[in-house]
């Protein structure tokens, strides 16, 4: 296989330097290794850090970082914008990502999701070019937003559906982090073929309880049991029921078992608010911080939380980047929803399940686990396992990698 030039576009692209996400980090890298050429396009998203810091010069700025050519756009975006807001970056982003695509020089273009616009520069590369495209997807739009509510328009959401079964039919192949969004794929776009499952995958290298090196804040030195959240902390994410469980803890009078949340998201002041006003001292809540610290933070801690809320469309449609660094760090974990990952945990005995919902299960469980810290080893072992054996972020980097090689070899034989 020759070398690929490959243009990416992901809007809330991220180096490890920053406090989010580094799946198209990882990619991209791993694709450098293998001899390809990568142009990633990003916009400006808060918590992220594209590597560049130079000055942005009619709107973009350009430069190289590890090894990568990296484009972003001054298009600041953060969770707790407001929707009309966020559409505008949205719309303005992809704009400037088609006019990107329409004219520089790349052998494959890339476009990761979410959102579902940055389909668009994809589609019109495809269709004026001709240039094979591939379509990751990392949530199903218009299918989550709509079963959470979070849009009702019947407008907007016939937009998007549509959007979503153009850009998935005109991919020449669709990646799904997950088996429910892979499925999803498939009855939009109306065939099995060119739908690939690679999941988020587990960075065994930064993620190392065996190397001992640990890190702690202030706010949980002296902390005894510690259960910790880590990511969004958004309507989707559903923490309510993590303070519920908060809140039938300090009843029992457990405040030895502290519930530790980190990160950022429109719904982070509403719940500390909350927990503020109900006297809720076993709930800290913390800024976001990188990966390095993130991945040292964990050998400080008891147990990772997979918290989302109650809605049938995530079972099976999500995989959440936290599962794969609470593993990798050998931490077992407790889920509170049905679906891939709870059965994942379930078979590996690497966790526990919980009902949605149920503050009493929920804080029983913690009970149980906090009063019998030695299944934790077992379980913490069964983890770092899994990581090892089905989730290693090199090995998916490869499937990656293969599905866009073959994309690639299969557009120009037909050509």
């Amino acid at each position: 296989m020759g070398k690929l030039k490959i243009l990416y576009f992901h809007q809330h692209f991220s180096t490890p330097a920053g406090k989010t996400g580094t799946r198209s980090y990882e990619l991209a890298k791993a694709a450098h290794r293998k001899g390809h050429e990568v142009l990633v396009v990003c916009g400006s998203y808060n918590g992220a850090c594209t590597g560049l810091n130079s000055e942005f010069k009619k709107g973009s700025r350009r430069g190289w970082v590890d090894g990568l050519e990296v484009m972003e756009f001054h298009m600041p975006y953060s969770n707790n914008q407001s929707f009309f807001d966020r559409t505008l970056i949205f719309l303005k982003f992809s704009f400037s990502a088609t006019m990107v695509a329409l004219k520089e020089r790349y052998d494959l273009v890339f476009c990761t999701s979410t959102p579902l616009t940055i389909a668009l520069p994809g589609i019109f590369s495809k269709w004026i070019r001709r240039k094979p495209f591939v379509f990751e997807v990392r949530d199903l739009w218009p299918e989550l937003p709509k079963a959470m509510k979070v849009i009702t328009n019947p407008l907007v959401l016939g937009l998007m559906s549509a959007l979503e079964f153009i850009a998935y039919r005109s991919a020449d192949a669709c990646i799904a982090l997950a088996p429910g969004i892979a499925d999803g794929i498939e009855r939009r776009r109306g065939k099995k073929e060119e739908i690939h499952l690679v999941p988020n995958g587990c960075d065994l290298k930064l993620f190392n309880s065996s190397i001992g090196d640990r890190w702690c804040p202030k706010e949980l030195a002296s902390k005894g049991f510690i259960a910790i959240f880590t990511g969004a902390h958004g309507v989707a994410n559903g923490l309510d029921a993590v303070l519920d469980t908060g809140v039938e803890l300090k009843r029992r009078n457990r405040m030895d078992i502290t519930l530790a949340f980190i990160g950022q998201g429109k719904l982070k002041p509403t719940l500390m608010e909350r927990a503020k006003r109900e006297g809720l001292q076993n709930c800290i809540f913390l800024d976001p911080v990188p990966k390095e610290k993130l991945a040292r933070l964990m050998n400080e801690v008891d147990l990772g939380l997979m918290i989302l809320a109650n809605v049938p469309a995530f079972y099976r449609g999500t995989s959440p980047n936290k599962f794969f660094d609470y593993i990798a760090s050998g931490l077992p974990v407790l889920n509170n929803y049905s679906g891939w990952l709870a059965d994942l945990i379930s078979e590996n005995d690497c966790g526990f399940v919980v009902e949605p919902d149920n503050p009493i299960m929920f804080a029983d469980e913690l009970e149980r686990i906090a009063d019998n810290r030695t299944i934790l080893k077992v379980k913490g072992e069964n983890a770092r396992a899994l990581a090892k054996r089905n989730f290693d972020r090199n090995l998916l980097s490869d499937d990656w990698i293969a599905v866009l090689e073959n994309v690639n070899s299969l557009m120009k034989k037909s050509c």
